[in-house]
């Protein structure tokens, strides 16, 4: 919470300055947020949904608040619309309601609004804007990780093998055998099978 708290504060000048409509980001880091904070919310309604999983709620937000943490420099240069910053500030405050809903008052007030916070509706995620577009998958020799590799989700499985295979590491680690299988697990994993 003195993460939030902290990071929350630090842009609340910047928050109550910025529109409070949210253009959509493309690029970069505001892509990578904006699925980060989609993703969270998606967990954190899944979780409230009837399984009430403190706990995993918990650990989503700290996950997004290192992910708001890795782009403070994108944030403060700019290259993050500021919108978008007030936007996810808004709606990490609305998530932590739940949970420390003193300290999330006193942050929505820091944040300019004067509406009651309880009152205010649960966030809505996007099922598009949460989607992975790339993801990184182990590559084993002989069922032993030797290295991870990043790919699209969908790729064809020749395209994964081409891949693997070219990884650097995984080339010195085969060097002189024999592959005698590559086995493909779509999105998952590659174990390439060596004599």
């Amino acid at each position: 919470m003195s993460r939030v708290y902290r990071f929350v504060l630090k842009h609340a000048d910047g928050v109550r300055s910025a529109s409070r409509k949210k253009s959509p980001a493309d690029r970069g880091a505001a892509r990578q947020l904006d699925r980060k904070l989609h993703q969270t919310i998606r967990k954190i309604t899944s979780d409230f949904d009837g399984r009430w999983h403190f706990n995993t709620s918990i650990a989503a937000i700290m996950e997004l608040v290192n992910a708001l943490y890795a782009a403070d420099e994108q944030i403060t240069s700019g290259a993050i619309p500021a919108e978008q910053v007030a936007s996810t500030l808004r709606t990490i405050v609305l998530l932590t309601a739940p949970f420390a809903p003193y300290v999330a008052a006193e942050l929505w007030e820091a944040l300019g609004y004067k509406s009651v916070l309880l009152r205010e509706p649960w966030p809505k995620f996007d099922p598009e804007l949460a989607k992975e577009e790339e993801l990184e998958i182990p590559v084993q020799i002989n069922g032993k990780i030797r290295s991870h590799i990043v790919i699209a989700i969908g790729t064809a499985d020749e395209k994964v093998r081409e891949l693997a295979l070219a990884d650097e590491k995984i080339k010195a680690a085969i060097e002189g055998k024999q592959i005698v299988r590559v086995i493909i697990v779509p999105n998952k994993l590659v174990n390439i099978v060596v004599r």
